[in-house]
């Protein structure tokens, strides 16, 4: 099988981002599926590289077709960054500005089929906005800079897949923002992942209620009744294995323990991540559904507390870039 090219954005400089990156480098798996680049800073890079091991070397790239060799981290450095300018565990517009151009960069090229998948490190929103970049995340810039307005960020860990309707919202408004478009529209991307991404043929989606007991007939809210069964009996129309409301409460012992269900379509934040980071916290990694390029990162954020002790784990790192692999493999064979 033709060897994967895989841009790797090492995220806020000033967080955990260009620890696990560098990190990647010492784990053999990488080597073996995919040419790999890292998206970055230099002057970060060397600090980072020393620090995580004298056995790694960095080799300056101007391209992502550049061969691998085990120990030595292919930069593209995009000469944003000087020395010193962006401290450890500090928020700066600098290092805002520097780790939206990463993503961007690996964006780019993603959509002119230079690299097959791109791989983020964490970013961190309020550096973000303080560069006056102001989107909530990662999710949302792949949206707008790959032209999409149907998109969603689905969870996983070895045990478990969810896929979230709202996301980064407060808890009070949740309820307003379901519809049954949305929830449908989430559904049809689950479905479309589970086939395309990972090789499932048939899938099984479990699609959660809001509100305790799914409701109760509308004893506790009426959610279920108007918007959630709706959406469910819409996309079984459209030939969709989707089943429930489920009340949460209950439905995760069997899709995690008697693997039930492919995957679990959650209403709101929490409720699907919850115990997804009970149960794979080191493993989880976040994967935007409906974009024209394969997207992963780990699911953890900047860590500034740990930043540059290195003492960071690299797992989150590795599955996102696992996950990557398959995703894009799976593509590969659907073309």
């Amino acid at each position: 099988m033709q060897k994967l090219r895989i841009a790797v954005t090492m995220g806020d400089p000033a967080g955990i981002g260009p620890e696990i990156t560098a990190k990647l480098f010492l784990l053999p798996e990488i080597y073996k599926n995919a040419s790999v680049t890292v998206i970055g800073d230099l002057t970060t890079m060397i600090d980072t590289q020393r620090r995580v091991s004298n056995k790694l070397s960095i080799r300056p790239v101007t391209s992502f077709n550049e061969k691998m060799t085990k120990g030595v981290i292919n930069l593209f450095d995009m000469k944003l960054i000087k020395y010193g300018e962006v401290p450890l565990g500090v928020e700066t517009k600098k290092g805002g500005k520097a780790q939206y151009h990463y993503v961007k960069k690996a964006i780019e090229s993603a959509l002119k089929g230079e690299v097959d998948a791109i791989v983020t490190a964490p970013i961190n929103k309020h550096a973000l906005h303080m560069a006056g970049i102001m989107y909530p995340g990662h999710t949302e810039i792949l949206a707008k800079e790959t032209g999409v307005k149907n998109f969603g960020m689905m969870l996983m860990c070895p045990q478990l897949k969810v896929m979230l309707v709202t996301t980064h919202t407060s808890l009070k408004s949740v309820s307003g923002l379901l519809t049954v478009k949305k929830v449908l529209e989430k559904i049809e991307l689950a479905h479309t992942a589970m086939k395309d991404d990972f090789g499932i043929k048939a899938p099984r989606i479990a699609v959660l209620g809001l509100n305790p007991h799914s409701g109760e007939a509308g004893a506790f809210g009426d959610e279920e009744i108007k918007i959630i069964t709706p959406a469910i009996k819409a996309a079984q129309k459209k030939g969709i294995n989707a089943q429930g409301p489920y009340p949460p409460d209950t439905i995760f012992g069997k899709l995690i323990h008697k693997q039930s269900h492919d995957i679990a379509v959650c209403m709101y934040h929490d409720q699907g991540l919850i115990p997804l980071k009970l149960i794979g916290f080191e493993s989880g990694v976040n994967v935007t559904l409906g974009l024209p390029i394969v997207r992963t990162s780990p699911d953890h954020g900047t860590a500034y507390d740990i930043a540059g002790t290195n003492i960071a784990s690299v797992e989150s790192m590795l599955t996102a870039f696992k996950t990557a692999v398959v995703i894009a493999q799976n593509r590969m064979k659907n073309r």
